[in-house]
């Protein structure tokens, strides 16, 4: 078998298709698809259905994956350790994260990082979805849960809450509600039920029972814009609105606690740039703790 048609077939199990693994490895569709074709017959078995819209493993296919990642967690250490991989930390890094966080905290910040390794490119994907390691969506992600499944590194990075909060001009014009009763005479701003991607998100019945918002949006800082805007009273990150002096906690008895976690693939552990990332983002929220309590 040849490595590099592993490493191939590594990235088309990842994308879900030969046209994505083929953009990613700067290849032509026609080049991947042949070294795949040259995998399977090497192997002497149908490792992908092939598909217009995609690529779906086959039940060999599952069974080469894992031994594929370990020979490629075998090869970076290899390489790592003979010096010959990452050393100058160059290459790319993609960081799936929640959009709060993602655009309030890391965006920010994360130049300095780029400053310091010129020859590192970072890719902030700042969306409310779910990123799989494992297909290489993204080389870390951060999560509102601890992983628990897949070959992953996790630790967590730090506990932030959310309260309710509204805007000044709102709570003017309808008064401010004394209690979790009195919610349900006023215009409430929600998150999109059925889009959340993590029951940890799925937290207004931790306010109320009788939660229904008026107004839902299905991204954090949509949310936090609508409230802005007068729309109503949500359920916002407290480190988000505490930077806007507009906006005003209401019910401030009222507290959910949430963790941040961060995570990249076991495989990973001996990439320089994946390691560095991920050590410069945790050093920056223990910086900045205090911003999240």
């Amino acid at each position: 078998m040849n490595w590099d048609d592993i490493r191939i077939f590594l990235a088309v199990a990842r994308a879900g298709q030969i046209l994505g693994a083929a953009r990613r490895l700067g290849l032509n569709h026609t080049t991947v698809a042949r070294r795949l074709t040259a995998l399977e017959t090497a192997l002497n078995t149908t490792l992908l259905t092939r598909r217009t819209n995609g690529s779906e493993l086959t039940q060999a296919g599952e069974e080469f994956l894992l031994s594929a990642e370990r020979i490629e967690a075998e090869m970076l250490a290899a390489r790592s350790h003979v010096g010959d991989a990452d050393v100058a930390i160059s290459g790319t890094v993609r960081i799936g994260a929640p959009d709060g966080f993602g655009v309030t905290f890391l965006a920010p910040r994360l130049a300095s990082l780029t400053a310091r390794y010129p020859d590192l490119t970072i890719q902030l994907v700042p969306v409310p979805r779910s990123f799989s390691l494992s297909r290489r969506e993204a080389d870390i992600a951060i999560t509102v849960d601890r992983p628990d499944q897949g070959r992953l590194i996790a630790r967590k990075l730090v506990d932030y809450t959310l309260g309710l909060y509204a805007h000044s001009r709102y709570l003017q014009e309808h008064g401010v509600p004394q209690s979790v009763e009195e919610l349900a005479s006023h215009r409430l701003v929600g998150y999109v039920e059925d889009l959340v991607i993590s029951p940890s998100l799925n937290y207004a019945s931790e306010i109320s029972r009788d939660w229904n918002p008026a107004f839902e949006v299905s991204s954090a800082l949509g949310q936090v814009e609508a409230v802005k805007a007068g729309a109503g009273i949500g359920i916002l990150h407290a480190f988000i609105a505490r930077e806007h002096a507009d906006l005003v906690p209401v019910l401030p008895e009222r507290v959910i606690p949430r963790s941040y976690w961060l995570a990249y693939h076991e495989s990973a552990r001996t990439l320089r740039r994946v390691t560095a990332v991920s050590g410069f983002i945790s050093d920056l929220v223990e910086r900045e703790r205090s911003r999240f309590v």
